[in-house]
């Protein structure tokens, strides 16, 4: 017998790669085996026999493995490998079934584990987008399913993820296609097929056995919008359309596929689905390219741009392009450009000018407003199909109109980009055709020229944006254009140097020059060396008064293209000179633009000037800008000790500095602590180094008194402080020992940090004190509030628990322990003061007020309150201005405590005076500072993941009771400030509930702990459960929006892992909505409500995103049906909800004008985005309409109208609505003209401005013509008011839109206005007397006063309407202005209908006093020359909204007369005489607007014209009437009145003293008095601001005039005006300041003719220019001897030293936000080194004449005098003042350096005195 050879089974082993072997390598060990060690070894086996027998030694070892394994590292390595190497196996290897098998035995305890890390693998593997690994991935996908429960559970868990399903349908789709193509035959008939699938045709007759089996549901079945999608996808794929050999079935799929994936556009409302479909669609069109190279007539007369898959195709563009999702739109703008190419593509060889589609196209495109951010895309597109030159033959303002958007950033970018493209292409153009060698100039003209235009005049953003977004582009298109913009403007920069509002040519050129530089097109050493640039021109720029000009010129010399250039000695100094004057700026972003600039290379000098900078009382922009930039110099010249560093800023470290920086905590605002902090922590080895041990001492008492201030800031100051020492080494050695008794010292051999070692110790102090004053509180929540409130003590403790290496922490136990006692703390603290913030009146708890009735509702809260604390103080109200003295007996009773601090019972006999706000204050403070603790420690759940499961620190129970705790609170508190900051600890807890690290611990650290996974489940499910119940002793708060409900519920949604199913958020918005509109009538309101409030806050919550976009629509839905309730908290709530949902629809409105065309889409877009709202609007607003057309129901109002109208009125038409969308907008139309009939005025208004977007521009005459002719004749028998009121408001809108439109040739609308002028005169009779209402009167004059305006512009264009403007007059002749009033004031809508009259005859009148139309020879024009009404009739007309409006038309006539804007002999025609009536009308107008109005004609007005006037008009000569206006300034209460009269007043003076016309001394005293009054300190913004004005008319005149015109006294008290507005708070006040001296400058720089002058400055050193040029004229005038005592007297101040030093009172105690004299812009040390500056160089000069010596003495003994008080005062301040009484310590500080400075200078005249007394012996 012969036996036959048994086969060998072959095996093919596994490896592993370099970086999975060494992390089995560094699990291993060598002593003994473990799970890693024999992973290693069997990975090291080149066998796979013996692979298969080391694998089946796993779980054998595994199963030994105990329960605290499941928290080993190792473990989750080991299995992350194993999956890795399963998924890498071919499916047909034993080793893969082995494997499997083998982990089948998987103990149950580390199933998750497993889970989590196959399912990682699996998800890499589905991302395969290599179609020949997609076999491979199916096998993958199988063998998980087969007999393998570690891979069925991988897949369970993965397909619970959307995204991952997405994934595999669209590997399915694919795959489908690539298999049925291998294996169908014939394949000519594959693409029948697939488009008999897609369509649901296809029958399994005929079909092939194996197609039947597995791809048979296909046929039978219908298929989901997602199977559609996949197998269109995989069709356009995986199918060769380039390839002609499918014939017409290729064809007819690929129109199929297209008309299948539209018809799913408006299915697919999902945000991933919406994304694969625009994607597939984006592919669909690059097939139809590909398939058109077949030269397919069929296919080129389907797919031609005229063609109706075309035209659906561009609706689905126009829908989509301003869709939320980028990828959407990105696809939609693919879509466009493929489109025009396939139309390209098919009529090659025509001319493109003239074809229809282009041409049809591209004026749709061109007619949008610039708004449509969809419109920029396209046009490029077009661009690019056409050329540029094509597009602006149609309209050659194009660029101009794009650059006027780019004011708006949310436009600027999009705009930007289609300039580019333009631009670019418009280059191409030029130099590819004939015109080559003077292309360059056009190219200017086109698009550089208009740039320059705007940068020097446009608007701040305008440039701003112009300049990030345009200029970049258009240098690196053409770099040579720089030389042509360098010329242009420095052509006029000196005569445009800019102004605080606009850049002026010095400011563009700057902006140009940085841009150049930044992106590498301009050397700066070259263009300065050569002279192009001035270094001049440079400074001027660096002090600009424009702030941005100054950061473009700071920006010239930091920022440059090449990182190594090397920085000049000028560039240096240029920038040490900018630093002196601009380091104090308010504005936020300019100070972090500043700071940002400066980092590049610093020297000695640099940080010198930066230091000095934070003395006592500089400004917090100060402070900001030099902590920042000293913080960006530690930064960059960082280096390791040792090594060698070109600069090191700890070289440059004194203890006058480290102190300097440590006080800058006591700054109040918050900010400046953390740079000051984090600098210090950059320095902190020498700042230790130079601190003594007294010195902590000190700082460390300072921060324990500090922690328990009752003023908020100073906690935060204390936490600065203990943070700051707790990296000290000797921390405990120094300051803690003496604060607690008994402290166990560690080990020195044990290897805690310094900072955890000092941190623990700091916390420990603290939680012991705040357990005292916990204790005390329980006894007294007053004297708590006054004396110590403990929120200070915790947000210490939280604060040194922010600096902690919270997941690498030593001390174990204790921490375990301490985090015990802090979770415990909280819940005490919040315990007694949780009463307070839960009350139904909280911010009223305790009233200010002492009356009787105030108290009785005090008691009433009180009594309300009561059973939930035992505090004394709820027992009666108390009258809280009493004094309490704390009990000291009381205060003995106490629990002994173990290693107390004796700082609290230091205070027992303390006096407290408690107010309202201080147990407020202390109350909520204390939940926020218990609420972010909480949310501290809960962050120590998983940061034990590598340790045992011992080492937790926190533990389930305690998470779940904070949980519990923050339930708790939020669902009842009812001060906000108090629930929104426990949302804030609630989302630390909810966040780390969900956070990776926990999801994996739940199993290892928690022992499995499935609560814990479930918890947020069971909250939400709780509270849903408790909403819904209508339970009456529910404790959920209905008022207050819900209060702190809707936080919790966000809280735990938005932590919700992003990218699963979401299933919580729609579980939750489903219940929600179901409340919110209920299909019944409730049994209660309050579940509506509530419903309705947390909706509002779920749709408002960023965080939340795209997911609740689905859910928009149905919440519309519930706000208009809440809108309509009988109940006023579900109308209120609906409101709210509306609100939000208007926001998260069309974005947030960022400006003021509710009626503006931004924040609007195309009704195609919205309702494509919401199509159940097509239906449910058009319902709504069809109901209401017909009942609005009825008789009877003519009086009913419908809340919901106003709804209904404001979304519709959001809508504007699409270019392509109509075409073949389904949901146009045209039904719309009807029904909002008839909702014109409301019987109320706002929804009538709102039916008009609504209708505007529906209508086509080009359809407005028509129906402008079809509402005109629906108003009754005078002859109709029923005439409703309502019904005209609204028509007549569609028209105005109408007509406003389409007069104000630019789409619009003169040919056009000449025949549109000529057709509705004609319909117009019809029903005049509206407009007249036969018309009863005088509102509809008002509205029907309106309409006229508007087309009068436009024709009398059109008329200047060559449009005559003579005829028009003769009926105009007929109707104001017969109108109630000339004929008188038959009515009472009390008539309605009368003064409507006068003002509205009144602008038709101001209309009339600016018409016809043009020249052309009195010089016209026509008969109409000679009569309508002599109007019937004149403009003096209606400044003496007894109503005063007339005269207003007469008075504001002659100011503007003025203003245009004084601007040469106009024609003067028409517009003087009207003015003339006119200076009497108003002299005249000064002195009798009692109506203030109108008084107002007069002095400002007045002022505007040429006083050589009015003056001569004052005789005979108002008996009173110059002089008296210069009286009379200072005694108005005096008299009036109005400060608009009294602004005018003043400026009135001192363009009087300065008139007549230039005339040389007598004042009497006492109205100049007068007037100088005012003056000063003006610029005090208190005074409003206005007055400041006309003092400024008035100042800097007199500067020539009186401040720099050679000769002194006024005495010294009150030329200095000017003067000192002027140093004062220089240092006011209020940027505006400043720069109006500020331009005196620039007045002062000029006159400077014309006079002497040659040198640098600055011209334009900023107001610091317009501050230094003031003492400069003011100490120049003392010398000019020879008032040196008794000038300079007065600025000695400015310099030395007249405060006393010891004012701030005296006991507040108690009405100051209650301030308790009172930070003192904050000090946002003024330095009194600035403006005093300034003006000492000046004087010491004015002691200096030779031939002075001094003041007298006895004087000197007298001034100088005074000055001695203050600086011993000082001294004194200095000495009685407690330790630390400058943290303990800052403000005194500041103020002393302040006032010793002035004081010195005086001394110095008194000290150098008297040396000078005493020489010349000695010369003069001699």
């Amino acid at each position: 017998m012969v036996l036959k050879k048994k086969k060998e089974i072959r095996v093919d082993a596994f490896s592993l790669d370099c970086q999975q072997l060494e992390k089995l390598q560094r699990f291993s060990k060598a002593e003994e085996q473990n799970l890693a060690s024999l992973l290693l070894h069997c990975a090291q086996l080149s066998n796979g026999i013996q692979q298969i027998q080391c694998i089946k030694q796993i779980m054998p070892l595994v199963k030994t493995m105990d329960q605290s394994s499941t928290c080993d590292p190792m473990l989750k390595a080991c299995l992350e490998i194993l999956g890795e190497t399963y998924f890498s196996l071919d499916v047909k290897n034993p080793l893969k079934k082995v494997l499997a098998s083998s982990l089948n035995g998987l103990p149950e305890q580390f199933m998750t584990l497993a889970v989590q890390s196959f399912a990682c693998c699996l998800r890499e593997e589905l991302k395969t987008t290599d179609i020949y690994l997609y076999r491979r991935v199916l096998d993958n996908l199988a063998s998980c399913m087969e007999d393998f429960s570690l891979g069925r559970a991988s897949i369970k868990n993965l397909f619970e993820e959307e995204t991952l399903l997405q994934t595999v349908q669209t590997t399915s789709g694919l795959a489908f296609i690539l298999f049925t193509k291998a294996m169908y035959e014939p394949a000519e008939q594959l693409p029948s097929l697939v488009s008999d699938l897609l369509c649901g045709s296809r029958k399994l007759a005929g079909m092939p056995a194996w197609f039947v089996n597995n791809c048979g549901a296909l046929c039978t079945e219908q298929l989901s919008d997602t199977v559609l999608l996949f197998l269109c996808h995989g069709a356009l794929a995986m199918l060769d359309w380039k390839n002609g050999s499918m014939g017409e079935s290729r064809e007819r799929l690929l129109l199929d596929i297209a008309s299948v994936l539209l018809s799913l556009s408006s299915e697919l409302k999902e945000a991933s689905m919406a994304t694969s479909l625009s994607r597939i669609l984006a592919i669909w069109t690059n097939s139809a390219l590909a398939a058109l190279t077949s030269d397919s007539p069929y296919l080129r007369k389907e797919l031609n741009g005229n063609s109706e898959v075309v035209g659906k195709l561009l609706e689905y563009v126009y829908t989509h392009w301003e869709h939320p999702l980028d990828a959407v739109r990105h696809q939609s703008k693919l879509i466009f450009r493929n489109l025009l190419q396939i139309h390209r593509t098919i009529v090659t060889g025509s001319d493109l000018k003239s074809d229809s589609f282009f041409a049809r196209l591209t004026k749709r495109l061109l007619s949008l407003e610039w708004h449509v951010k969809g419109k920029y895309a396209s046009l490029a597109c077009l661009v690019e199909c056409l050329g540029t030159e094509d597009i602006l033959q149609l309209d050659r303002t194009i660029p101009v109109q794009i650059l006027d958007v780019m004011n708006d950033q949310s436009l600027a970018p999009y705009a930007s980009d289609l300039l580019e493209t333009m631009f670019t292409n418009h280059k191409v153009q030029f130099t590819s055709g004939s015109q080559k060698s003077t292309w360059i100039d056009k190219w200017h003209d086109v698009w550089v020229s208009p740039l320059l235009v705007i940068l020097c005049e446009g608007n701040h953003d305008q440039t701003t944006y112009i300049i990030d977004y345009y200029l970049p582009k258009l240098l690196r298109c053409s770099p040579d254009s720089l030389s042509y913009m360098i010329r242009i403007l420095q052509a006029s920069a000196d005569a445009n140097l800019g102004s605080r509002c606009t850049r002026g040519a010095l400011g563009a050129l700057m902006a140009c020059l940085r841009t150049a530089r930044a992106h590498g097109h301009l050397d700066l050493s070259n263009i300065m060396s050569s002279g192009l640039v001035s270094t001049e021109s440079i400074k001027q720029g660096l002090v600009h008064q424009h702030h941005q000009v100054c950061i473009d010129a700071l920006g010239l010399l930091c920022e440059t293209h090449r990182s190594t250039e090397i920085v000049s000695v000028e560039e240096m100094q240029l920038i040490l000179f900018f630093i002196t004057y601009n380091l104090n700026s308010q504005s936020p972003s300019i100070r972090q633009q500043i700071c940002s600039l400066l980092r590049k290379d610093f020297m000695s000098s640099l940080c010198d000037r930066l230091f000095e900078a934070l003395f006592p009382g500089s400004s917090h922009p100060t402070r900001f800008t030099a902590l920042s930039i000293l913080g960006s110099v530690a930064e960059i010249f960082s280096a390791p000790k040792g090594q060698e560093q070109v600069f090191r800023l700890d070289q440059e470290i004194n203890s006058a500095r480290v102190r300097t920086l440590i006080q800058c905590f006591t700054s109040t605002f918050e900010e400046v602590k953390v740079l000051a902090f984090e600098l210090l922590m950059k320095l902190r080895d020498v700042a230790f180094a130079l601190q003594d041990s007294e010195s902590l001492d000190l700082l460390f008492r300072a921060a324990m008194d500090l922690s328990t201030s009752t003023k908020p800031y100073d906690c935060v100051t204390a936490s600065c402080l203990l943070n700051f020492l707790a990296y000290h080494e000797d921390l405990q050695h120094i300051c803690l020992g003496k604060w607690i008794k008994n402290n166990p010292q560690l080990n020195e051999g044990t290897s805690v940090g310094t900072v955890e070692k000092n941190t623990l110790a700091v916390i420990k102090l603290l939680l012991v004190n705040v357990e005292e004053e916990i204790f005390q509180a329980k006894k007294s929540l007053l004297q708590a509030a006054a004396s110590f409130p403990m929120y200070g003590r915790v947000h210490c403790i939280n604060g040194a628990l922010q600096q902690l290496p919270l997941n690498n922490l030593m001390l174990i136990t204790e921490w375990k322990q301490i985090v015990a006692r802090l979770i415990l703390m909280s819940y005490e603290l919040s315990a007694v003061v949780s009463p307070v913030v839960q009350s139904s009146s909280p911010e009223g708890l305790i009233p200010m007020d002492i009356d009787s009735e105030t108290a009785d509702r005090l008691q009433m809260i009180l009594n309300e309150i009561q059973p939930q604390d035992t505090n004394d103080y709820f027992m009666q109200a108390k009258i809280l201005k009493e004094h309490c003295k704390m009990e000291s007996e009381k205060l003995s009773d106490h629990k002994p405590m173990e290693n107390i601090c004796t700082e609290t019972r230091g205070k027992e006999s303390q006096i407290c005076d408690v107010t309202a706000q201080m147990v407020l204050v202390c109350c909520w403070r204390s939940m926020k500072e218990v609420s972010l603790l909480l949310g501290t420690l809960c962050k120590l759940l998983p940061t034990q993941a590598a340790s045992e499961p011992s080492d937790g620190l926190i533990t389930v129970d305690q998470v779940k009771n904070i949980g519990d705790y923050f339930k708790h609170h939020l669902m009842q508190s009812r001060h906000r400030g108090a629930f929104e900051l426990a949302y804030a600890g609630f989302v630390q807890l909810t966040e780390t509930l969900s956070s990776p690290e926990v999801e994996n611990l739940i199993v290892t650290l928690l022992c499995n702990s499935e609560s814990l996974r479930k918890m947020p489940e069971q909250w939400l499910s709780c509270v849903l459960e408790e909403i819904k119940s209508c339970d009456p002793s529910s404790t959920l708060c209905a008022t207050r929006r819900s209060a702190g409900i809707p936080f919790y519920i966000q809280a735990l949604l938005a932590s919700e892992p992003k990218k699963g199913k979401t299933d919580l958020l729609k579980m939750t918005i489903k219940e929600l909505m179901s409340l919110a509109a209920p299909l019944s009538e409730p049994p209660s309101a309050i579940p509506q409500v509530h419903a309705l409030n947390i909706l509002r806050a779920l749709f408002r919550d960023t965080r939340l995103g795209e997911n609740v976009m689905p859910y928009v629509a149905d919440g519309i839905q519930a706000a208009i049906l809440g809108f309509m309730s009988p109940i006023w908290a579900v109308r209120n709530s609906s409101t709210l909800l509306f609100s939000a949902l208007i926001t998260r629809i069309f974005g947030v409105k960022r400006g003021k004008d509710e009626n503006s065309k931004k924040n609007r889409m195309t009704g195609a877009e919205f309702f494509s985005r919401f199509p159940s709202l097509y239906p449910f609007l058009l319902k709504q607003l069809e109901a209401i309409a017909n009942t609005l057309n009825s008789e009877a129901e003519e009086l009913k109002i419908y809340p919901s109208l106003f709804l209904l109208l404001l979304i519709l009125g959001k809508l504007y038409p699409s270019p392509m609505d109509g075409t073949y969308s389904a949901l146009s907008m045209a039904p719309f139309v009807p029904f909002i003209i008839r909702c014109g009939q409301s019987p109320v005025y706002r929804s009538r208004e709102m039916s008009g401005r609504a209708l505007v977007p529906f209508v086509m521009i080009n359809e407005v005459p028509h129906t402008v013509l079809s509402l005109l002719k629906g108003l009754p004749d005078s002859t109709s028998l029923c005439i409703r008011q309502n019904n005209i009121h609204g028509t007549l408001l569609q028209v105005f809108y109408l007509l406003q839109s389409y007069l104000d439109s630019k789409q619009l040739g003169n040919s056009d609308l000449e025949q549109g206005l000529g057709d509705i002028i004609t319909c117009i005169g019809s029903k005049l009779w509206l407009a007249k007397r036969p018309n009863p209402c005088l509102v509809t009167r008002a509205a029907f004059l309106d309409v006229l006063v508007m087309l009068s305006t436009h024709l009398g512009n059109f008329r200047k264009q060559g449009m005559q309407f003579f005829e028009f403007w003769e009926e105009m007059n007929k109707v104001i002749s017969e109108s109630e202005l000339v004929t008188g009033l038959p009515y009472s004031t009390a008539v309605p809508g009368l003064v409507p209908y006068l003002q509205s009259i009144t602008r038709l005859v101001i209309s009339v009148l600016s018409v016809t006093s043009a020249a052309d139309v009195r010089s016209s020879s026509s008969p109409t024009a000679m009569k309508i020359a002599k109007p019937s009404v004149s403009i003096v009739h209606l400044l003496h007309y007894e109503f005063h909204e007339v005269r207003l409006l007469a008075l504001e038309a002659v100011l503007l006539w003025l203003k245009k007369v004084n601007a040469k804007q106009t024609a003067e002999e028409g517009v003087l025609c009207l003015l003339v005489d006119l200076e009497s009536i108003l002299l005249s009308m000064a002195l009798k107008e009692k109506n203030l607007e109108c008084f107002h109005k007069v002095l400002e004609v007045l002022y505007n007005m040429d006083l050589r014209n009015v003056l001569p006037k004052t005789e005979c008009s108002v008996k009173m000569n110059p002089n008296e009437f210069l009286t009379w206006s200072l005694d108005t300034v005096e008299n009036s209460n109005s400060t608009e009145v009294q602004c005018m009269a003043f400026k009135f007043a001192s363009k009087l003076v300065v008139h007549l003293l230039e005339n040389h016309q007598q004042i009497s001394e006492e109205v100049l005293k007068k007037w100088v008095q005012q003056i000063i009054y003006f610029c005090g300190d208190e005074q409003e913004t206005e007055m400041l601001l006309a003092a400024a004005e008035v100042l800097k008319s007199i500067t020539s005149l009186l401040l720099i005039n050679e000769k002194l015109v006024l005495g010294l006294s009150d030329t200095l008290a000017m003067w000192k005006c002027v140093v004062l507005l220089l240092q006011n708070e209020d940027l505006v006040v400043r720069d109006a300041a500020a331009e005196v001296l620039q007045v002062a400058q000029t006159e400077k720089k014309s006079s002497k003719g040659t040198g640098f002058t600055f011209r334009i400055v900023n107001a610091p050193l317009a501050l230094d220019l003031a003492f400069g040029r003011l100490c120049e004229q003392l010398r000019q005038w020879g008032q040196t001897r008794a000038g300079i005592p007065v600025l000695l007297e400015w310099l030395l101040g007249d405060t006393d030293p010891r004012g701030g030093l005296e006991p507040s009172t108690p009405e100051e105690d209650e301030c308790l936000f009172d930070k003192g004299e904050v000090n946002f812009w003024a330095e009194k040390l600035t403006s005093a080194r300034l003006l000492g500056k000046h004087l010491l160089l004015l002691a200096q000069a030779t031939h002075l004449a001094l003041p007298d010596g006895e004087e000197l003495s007298q001034l100088s003994r005074r000055a001695q005098d203050q600086a011993q008080l000082i001294a004194q005062l200095l000495t009685a301040l407690p330790p630390s003042p400058e943290f303990l009484k800052t403000a005194e310590f500041t103020n002393l500080a302040i006032q010793n350096e002035q004081i010195s400075l005086c001394l110095k200078i008194l000290d150098l005249l008297q040396s000078v005195d005493k020489g010349r007394d000695g010369d003069l012996k001699k």
